[in-house]
Parts: structure tokens; sequence; C-alpha cells
């Protein structure tokens, strides 16, 4: 049976749908408004003026300041304001333009916040200038949140505010009718001009009026400054009420271990630059060194070269073997067998000493002693190597920002790669936690994390709209690098309950799913979680021939476990057992530097950063990576049944 809207030609169908498109097109260019583009042009621009007057200066937020939660609201008195209630006021010029200012209300300090430590009196007051020194020590991010939330907020509130306008204006018209509207028009028609004036003003004088500071709140008088904020972000600020003299008293215990936080960081930063530097000129010596060396060897061969073939022209070919001068030279030509140059294609494990020292070689099943540094072929080209710089657990301590991002300019980064525990309790006054770490990263360098379970929903969100890119079970591409991870799946609150499970599966089945995912992609490079556990089943498979994780607060490997590589990276935070995480550090900070191969898709070496209490840094060598061995009995850790898919010593580690 045929179709019936065969009977309909498709090119009388578009002949139809033009005439129609050309119809509204014809009636859109003839429609001229009833009074004329003037003053039509005029009424618009009117209620957006309105419109974006009441959104800015009503404009208004929830976010963090310090430990507190805050309210930030637009002001139109020039003046950025703390009101810490009963206290008093602290305030300092406002930056913004056409004398908006911003008032900021400090509210309680979260439950969630307050259980990290439950001291009371002198102690609690220190828990609370750490919490406070960690604002601080990222200004910038903290007060770029806020701004950027002011800006969203503003503009919502315009766009209603202009909608509400224009629904307004056609419900009247539509009330008054045509009739009214023509007399309306003849009575008002000669005073346009005044009526839409006295319009605006009544308008833009109404947005004034409901702006966020009453006439009250507004200073009547110019404050005395305080002295303990002079040479700080603060300088310049007036204290009102009895802050006054909290300030003054105690103000520059804060003050002082502000400028402590601040030293030693900077000190930390210029010790980075220059241990980089002395790395950098040892590598380029030895490399001119080796490069001397190899250019001796080869002139000594084939100096020896012509005396060799002199002593054996009379003997064959077939004769070479036992002591034949021919095959001697020939072999001294031939470069040094490289790790990779095993026949069976096995290399050695290289294993990270704690006290630094270098791999050792394992022997090779087959008996050869293989090379225990890697050299590549003389005939292949350089390889020029994606730079992934690694991070874990660094707990809010906003103070390793800089230098995180220093050491990405330095090692020439494309990416960075974070293992997790970016927070300390996944609280929303920790925002300015992930903005800090985020704007860290140098411009064009790509953040990756796969989210820790002292972190949580809410800080992920907010890492992801500071720039990061968040795991969530998938494979992503960064810098060319296939990266497969998700978010842990326990969740740490401390002083809450200790941890428990986040999602609807246990660490074993998240593992189990992430190999699967692996498996079936079947091109993943690298793994990165937060839990080392949790990317055992995927290495065991020998889906991922690498993986990095954090948790432990100590550095482990890299080792092989199964069919792959694991790399524990310790704490970016310096985090020690009952010591914060923000202020100078109180344990030996690491980051990580690898460099991938985009050619073989293995990673090809690893080089590891520590930040001492005393500020000093020691940029380590670059270590080779370990090259996967193919398991004969149960040598190889984590693969043998006894092991279960863990490495020796793990279930003694400390939880991150």
């Amino acid at each position: 049976m045929a179709d019936p809207t065969s009977d309909v030609p498709t090119p009388r169908r578009l002949h139809r749908a033009r005439r129609a498109v050309g119809r509204a097109a014809r009636a859109a260019r003839a429609w001229r408004p009833r009074h004329g583009w003037p003053a039509t042009i005029a009424l618009v621009l009117a209620a957006l003026v309105a419109s974006v007057v009441f959104g800015v200066t009503t404009a208004s937020v929830q976010a963090a300041l310090g430990p507190h939660v805050t309210r930030y609201d637009v002001t139109t008195d020039a003046t950025v304001t703390i009101d810490f209630g009963p206290l008093g006021t602290l305030q300092i010029d406002s930056p913004l333009p056409a004398t908006l200012g911003v008032r900021a209300t400090v509210q309680e300090i979260p439950a969630s916040v307050t259980e990290l430590g439950e001291a009371r009196t002198l102690q609690a007051l220190s828990e609370d200038l750490n919490a406070y020194v960690a604002f601080f020590s990222g200004p910038a991010a903290a007060v770029q949140d806020v701004a950027y939330a002011l800006v969203r907020d503003a503009v919502v509130r315009s766009a209603v505010a202009f909608v509400v306008l224009v629904a307004a204006w056609f419900l009247l018209r539509w009330l008054l009718g045509p009739d009214r509207r023509r007399e309306l028009v003849d009575r008002l028609g000669p005073h346009a001009r005044a009526w839409q004036a006295a319009a605006l003003v009544v308008v833009v004088g109404g947005t004034l009026l409901t702006s966020s500071v009453a006439p009250g709140d507004r200073p009547a008088a110019p404050q005395a400054t305080s002295a303990v904020f002079d040479g700080t972000p603060l300088a310049g600020a007036r204290v009102t009420g009895r802050l006054g003299g909290v300030i003054d008293t105690y103000g520059g215990y804060a003050v002082d271990a502000w400028r402590a936080n601040e030293d030693f960081y900077r000190s930390a930063e210029d010790s980075l630059v220059a241990a980089w530097e002395d790395r950098a000129t040892e590598e380029e010596q030895a490399a001119q060194e080796a490069a001397q060396q190899d250019a001796a060897d080869r002139a000594a061969a084939l100096h020896a070269a012509p005396d060799q073939d002199d002593e054996g022209a009379d003997e064959t070919s077939t004769d070479r073997g036992d002591g034949d001068p021919d095959a001697s030279a020939q072999d001294a030509e031939q470069p040094e067998p490289s790790a990779t140059d095993d026949p069976d294609g096995a290399a050695p494990a290289a294993t990270d000493d704690p006290d630094g020292a270098a791999p050792s070689a394992t022997d090779d099943p087959d008996g050869a002693a293989p090379s225990a540094t890697a050299s590549p072929s003389p005939t292949a080209p350089p390889v020029d190597p994606v730079v992934l710089v690694v991070v874990s657990d660094l707990h809010c301590n906003v103070g390793m920002a800089p230098l995180i991002g220093r050491l990405a300019e330095l090692a020439g980064a494309d990416a960075v790669l974070d293992a997790g525990d970016t927070t300390m309790n996944g609280t929303s006054v920790e925002q300015y936690c992930v903005t800090s770490f985020a704007r860290a990263v140098p411009p064009g360098v790509e953040l990756v994390t796969s989210p820790g379970n002292h972190d949580s929903r809410e800080t992920t969100a907010n890492y992801a709209r500071a720039g990061a890119t968040v795991l969530d079970g998938g494979v992503v591409e960064v810098a060319g690098v296939r990266i497969l991870g998700d978010r842990d799946p326990n969740e740490t609150r401390v002083g809450g309950g200790g941890t428990a499970s986040a999602a609807d599966e246990t660490p074993a089945e998240a593992g189990r799913r992430l190999a699967e995912t692996a498996c079936d992609d079947g091109e993943v490079d690298l793994l990165l979680v937060h839990t080392p556990a949790v990317g055992d089943a995927a290495l065991e498979d020998g889906c991922v021939p690498a993986q990095v994780s954090g948790h432990f607060h100590r550095r482990i490997g890299p080792e092989q476990v199964g069919l792959g590589v694991r790399y524990v990276s310790s704490s970016t935070a310096g985090a020690t057992l009952n010591q914060a995480t923000v202020g100078p550090l109180s344990g030996v900070a690491e980051l990580t530097v690898l460099r991938f191969d985009p050619e073989s898709r293995r990673i090809m070496d690893y080089q590891v950063v520590s930040v001492a209490p005393d500020t000093s840094v020691t940029v380590g060598e670059r270590l080779l990576w370990p090259a996967i061995v193919e398991p004969r009995d149960e040598d190889v850790p984590g693969f043998g049944p006894e092991d279960g898919g863990t490495a020796p010593g793990e279930d003694a580690a400390p939880e991150g």
C-alpha cells in the first residue's frame, strides 16, 4: 500500500515552506513600531538600565571567609565592609567602580569544620588561626570566587528584572485595551519626554533604595586605621566597635602567622628554582661527558679497525667466531645493549629506594644481566615526551600552590595530575582551596583530578568550575595521554563518624568496574585513583600499564603489581600524623615529575621533588620507570595468590 504522503511531491512541500518563511521575513521587515524607532529604542534602553542597576545593587551570594560561612552583598557606599556582628566591622576602601562596594556579613563556623578540632579555649583558637592563615595565603582566589559569584547573581537578577518589566509592559497594554491606550496617548503625548524622564528617575531611585545597605549602615565619619595590618593586603583597614580592641590586642598573632607562612613558601619557591637549575646543570654536564666518552670510544674503534683488518685479511668470513679480530671490531662498533633489547621483551624493574639510591636491575629470567640504565638506539629520533606533574593529598595547604605552579613551569609540564584529598573535610568553606590550586596551574597546562575520600561533591564541583577535569569513571585524553579514573568510593569526615561508603559500591566493586572499563577500551595509558587498592584489579588484568595514586601520605614504588606498574605518591602538603597541613610544612612535601613516551605509550622515567620543613628543596635524579616483567612463578608483588593483589605493607599503612 502506498504511503499517503507520497501523493504530495517533495518539491511542492519545500516550495510551500519557502513561501511561508518568505512571508514571515517580509512581515518582520515591514513591521514598524507605532511610535517610531527612537521612542522604542529609548524605552528598551530605559528598561535595560533599570534592570542592570537593580541586578547589580541587589546581588547577594553566600561564600566563605576563612572558616566562616559569609553572606556577600553589593552596596553603593564605595566601601568593603566585613561585619562581625556585635564585635564591630572592618572597613577598607572599595576597588569597585561607580561607588560600588561589598558588605560581608560573617556568620557561623559550620559544625563540619569545628569537628576537625574539638578542643577548647586557646587550642580551639589556634585551629581557627590555622584556617585564617590558609585563607589569607590565597586571598586572590577567594576574592575572585566571590566576585564571579556576585557577577553571576547580578546577571541573573538583571535578566529577570528585564523580563518582568517587558511582561508588565505588555500586560498593562492588554489590560488597558486599544481605546484606552489611544486616549492616554492623546493626553500624555505633549508631555511624553517629561513623563519618560520622571519614570526613569523613579525606577533608578527605587533600585538604589533597595540596594543591600540601608542609609543607617553607612559610615557617618572616617574611622582611624589599624596599624596591625600595615604591610598586609588589609593595610589601611578601619576597625569599629569592640573588634578594634580585639585586633589591636590579638591581631598581631594572626598577622605574624600570616607573614611567617608567606616567608616560608616564598623561600621554598626560591629553593625550588635553585635546586631545579642545579639539577639541570648536572644533567647537561653528564650528557656532555657521555657524548665526549662516546666520541672517544668510536674514534678508538675506528683507529683500531684498519690494523685488525690487515691481520685478518687471509681469513675467510666463515672462520669468524673464535677470537676473530674482524668480529671483535664489529662487536666494538655496536652500541651498548639497553634494558629494552632483551629478546624476550623483559626489562629490569627499577625500584625506588627511600634514601634516594639509584634503582637496581633485576636479573633477566634467561640469566642475562641487562643494563641498569636505558639508552635509546643511536639511530632512533629523539622522543618529545609528555611531562606530567603528580601531586596528592594537598589537604587545603594552599601555601604549596605557588610551588606546584612553578614546578609545572620549570618542568615544561603538559598536565598536572591531582590524586585526590585536595581539601580537609569537603566543606563549603573550603572552596578557596580548590580554586587556589586550580589557578596556580600555568595557562595551557591541563589539570586532572581523581577526588579522594576527604573531598566532597560540592568541593569537586567547585574544582571543575575553576578549570579542573574531574574523572568520573570514563576515559579522558589529556595532552595525548588517555587517563581513566573516578572519585574514591569512600568518604571520610573527621569528627563525623570516620570513613563510610560514599557510593553504592565497595572499593572492590569500584576497582572491578574500572578494570572492565579499561579492558573494554583497550587503549588506557594511565589509571589515576586516590586509594591504591582500587586500581589493583586493572593492573592484575593487564588492562592498564601504569597507575598513580595517593592516600597513604608516603611514597611507594614504582613497583610492578600484576601486569602493570603502580606508583603511590606521598603527600604534597607534607601531611604528618596529628599535625596541621596549613602553615609552614610539618613534614616533607613531595611532587613527582613523570615523562611519558607518546610513541611507545609508556612512562619513561620519574623524578621526585622534595620540599623539607626547613624550606630546602631536593630535586632527585630521573629514574627509569620499571618495565613490566611477565610473571613466571609468584615473584611479582601483588600477582601471586598469597598477596591478594596488595603490595606488602599496605594493610599497615596509615589512612590518608
